[in-house]
């Protein structure tokens, strides 16, 4: 056995490098995959149906999504395309210069106006296995936050937009293989200031795993940091278009942090868990802060409309 293992050990320090790049370019492939084909993919998770049956988006959020593609100045507005998206806000997914082109699913709910409000009240949601009612005071108060007008729903598609044009699906997809080669990066640098790389195999192997937990930490920090500065970037993108798309923006996070609160009170106990008193959520773990809170989010695009 201990033959079979130095014969691996062998093996594997001959066609490192292959490996290496292997390994990083299929992590990035994985990664990439609902990217590159959102509509077998990722259109096919987030697709609204009813009764067995693709919703169709309306020719008014057709009309919608087609005057935030002018606004936003894209010069090529057929390769986007939009769905009907189950959920409360847009979701978007592709890159815009591959073939399949992006796609970006937007709800029902911004079918609703303060006049109209079928898009929402037609739509039953479950909340700890009690359908909402929404002539309840809790109810009216998130109906409320679930209606956006013109300027909030612009915004808050023209801000998937900006993400996907500017190819922020393939930055984050990057995060990943780039760590694992600092894994590598990290071995190579330790064994050398050890004087390792003739040591014993024993220690050689504690160094692999010490350089393992450095790539672990590099992941969910770089993650954080990058998730981060796509929702400030992209943020300012989309309000920078006008004024009035920034001012729908502030109305979006305001919504958004509005029907937060309202969740964590119907809720209850697992609501106090996902939501803070602010409308923020909270982390999914210690490691991981990937979510920027809305609240940052709202202010940055208030700090835009003072400059």
């Amino acid at each position: 056995m201990a033959s079979s293992f130095l014969r691996f050990s062998v093996l594997l320090q001959k066609y490192r490098t292959p490996l290496l790049i292997s390994s990083c370019g299929g992590v990035f492939a994985v990664n990439m995959f609902y990217h590159v084909f959102p509509d077998m993919s990722y259109r096919q998770v987030y697709q609204a149906w009813y009764k067995g049956e693709a919703v169709q988006l309306s020719q008014k959020l057709q009309d919608v999504f087609q005057q935030v593609l002018t606004d936003f100045g894209v010069r090529t507005p057929q390769n986007f395309s939009a769905f009907a998206s189950f959920g409360f806000h847009p979701v978007g997914a592709g890159v815009p210069w591959l073939p399949a082109g992006a796609e970006i699913g937007i709800p029902a709910n911004f079918n609703s106006t303060v006049e109209d409000l079928s898009g929402i009240t037609n739509r039953t949601i479950f909340i700890n296995g009690k359908t909402v009612d929404w002539s309840s005071d809790d109810g009216a108060a998130l109906k409320e936050a679930l209606v956006f007008s013109p300027e909030a729903q612009k915004f808050a598609i023209a801000r998937e937009v900006a993400r996907l044009q500017a190819g922020g699906p393939v930055v984050s997809a990057a995060v990943a293989p780039v760590c694992l080669g600092g894994v590598w990066v990290y071995s190579v640098v330790l064994k050398q200031v050890f004087g390792l790389h003739a040591g014993p195999a024993l220690f050689r192997w504690a160094v692999n795993t010490v350089a393992l937990g450095l790539g672990a930490m590099s992941y969910f920090l770089t993650s954080d940091a990058v998730s981060q500065w796509i929702d400030h970037t992209m943020d300012r993108r989309a309000a920078g278009v006008s004024r009035d798309y920034a001012k729908g923006g502030v109305e979006f996070y305001d919504k958004i942090l509005l029907r937060n609160r309202k969740l964590r009170s119907l809720m209850g106990p697992k609501g106090e868990e996902m939501y803070a008193p602010s409308g923020n959520l909270f982390p999914a773990h210690l490691l991981q802060l990937k979510h920027t809170p809305y609240t940052v989010r709202r202010d940055g695009i208030l700090s835009l409309l003072r400059e």
